[in-house]
């Protein structure tokens, strides 16, 4: 291939987050395309015996098969990094698979994990159920209280898993200090910072260990396809992290992550203007609906420390009006935005996280995350802020608000 500036680290380094957002990764072939190649492969050809020996044992550059490396995954791989400020990064098929990855690759039978009680389902689904069967140990907190973690720890606890902000609670969850602790007691912090990406928040920056990501989301932008990434230490991704991934098979297709690559163009574009839409509209339902969880707004608890932690408080919010048969009726009720359980769209996006993202969690559980029945998820996309505002305040009429 025909190397661009963009993969050389002395120089992408000290570019600023817009301009890696563009270039950061790329490489060019011999024809010196400037939009990146899709190199859909699922294996390469070697010179002589000895190259294809060299590079199984990781003595020479290049690659082997696609379930291992892909010049397109690689670029990606290498932009996410350097957003993130992260020495190393992997992708995933999925979120899922990137917070699974991020979990079993470090933990084995007899360990413990503290995790953030306020969590997507699926992620609660990995701490209440999957761990769980294979021997380990888990304690879920009140994230909100970075000494709920210091009192949960044991001597055989490994990582510490938490989202900031948490979905779809809003929570928020101190990193500097959770962080801390974890580092004090060589406990691995692996955070999930799928609501922010590192156009709004970068982990790393105040002291996590490891950051997942669901690619899916805000760095796609646009519903196309899905992805998940993993980003740390160089140490933690080649050593921990590598094994369990190419003998698992999380793989991510060239083709999906070309799709972010483009996504990932306008990320910082989109967050901050999505962003400021969302407060907007946060600002009208503060005046219409019982409860508006949104960070970015001072009536939030704890919309100092988000605003400490984060450049903005992006576009995704909760906010609660009196049980399921009025939310239900508030969806039915939409013109322009959509029924959808994705987030991070340019399109907006609600959905009632009780029967569809946490159903799949019992309603105990659902109680003690702050989960309620009134609960409506809304993703803030690119429309009109006003017509947004509109096609909302039609449906809030239409059940009484």
């Amino acid at each position: 291939m025909k190397k661009s500036t963009g993969q050389n680290r002395e120089i992408t380094r000290n570019w600023r987050p817009a301009t890696q957002a563009i270039r950061g990764g790329t490489a060019r072939s011999e024809w010196g395309e400037t939009s990146e190649a899709i190199f859909l492969t699922s294996g390469y050809s070697y010179d002589c015996a000895g190259d294809a020996a060299a590079r199984f044992a990781r003595t020479q550059d290049g690659m082997t098969y696609s379930r291992l490396q892909n010049p397109t995954v690689q670029m990606l791989e290498e932009r996410i990094a350097l957003l993130e400020g992260a020495e190393a990064c992997r992708t995933m098929a999925s979120g899922m698979a990137a917070m699974t990855a991020a979990l079993l690759c470090q933990l084995s039978q007899g360990d413990h994990v503290v995790a953030g009680r306020a969590a997507f389902g699926s992620c609660r689904w990995l701490v209440d159920t999957l761990l769980p069967r294979f021997g380990i140990e888990t304690t879920t907190v009140d994230a909100r209280d970075p000494q709920t973690f210091a009192d949960a720890l044991k001597p055989n606890t490994k990582v510490f898993f938490f989202e900031t902000p948490a979905n779809p609670t809003m929570d928020v969850v101190d990193l500097e200090a959770v962080c801390g602790i974890a580092r004090a007691n060589n406990v691995v912090s692996v955070v999930d910072n799928a609501f922010a990406t590192p156009a709004l928040q970068r982990p790393l920056d105040f002291g996590a260990d490891v950051v997942a990501y669901s690619a899916t989301k805000l760095m796609d932008g646009q519903g196309r396809v899905l992805a998940g990434a993993v980003t740390g230490s160089k140490a933690f991704i080649e050593e921990t992290l590598l094994s369990f991934t190419r003998n698992t098979g999380p793989t991510l297709s060239a083709f999906n992550a070309w799709v972010v690559l483009k996504g990932m163009e306008t990320l910082d574009l989109r967050a901050h203007r999505q962003s400021e839409a969302a407060i907007e509209v946060a600002r009208f339902l503060e005046g219409r609906v019982p409860r508006v969880l949104h960070p970015g707004l001072p009536s939030h608890p704890q919309h100092a420390l988000a605003m400490k932690q984060m450049d903005a408080a992006g576009p995704i919010f909760a906010f609660e009006i009196e049980g399921r048969a009025q939310a239900h009726g508030l969806l039915d009720a939409l013109t322009l935005i959509d029924i959808s359980n994705n987030i991070g769209d340019a399109r907006s996006l609600m959905t009632h996280p009780a029967s569809t993202t946490h159903a799949g969690v019992s309603e105990d559980v659902r109680r003690d995350m702050g989960v309620s029945e009134g609960m409506l998820r809304l993703n803030v996309g690119l429309e009109d802020v006003r017509d947004l505002i509109d096609d909302l305040d039609q449906a809030l009429r239409q059940v009484g608000l």
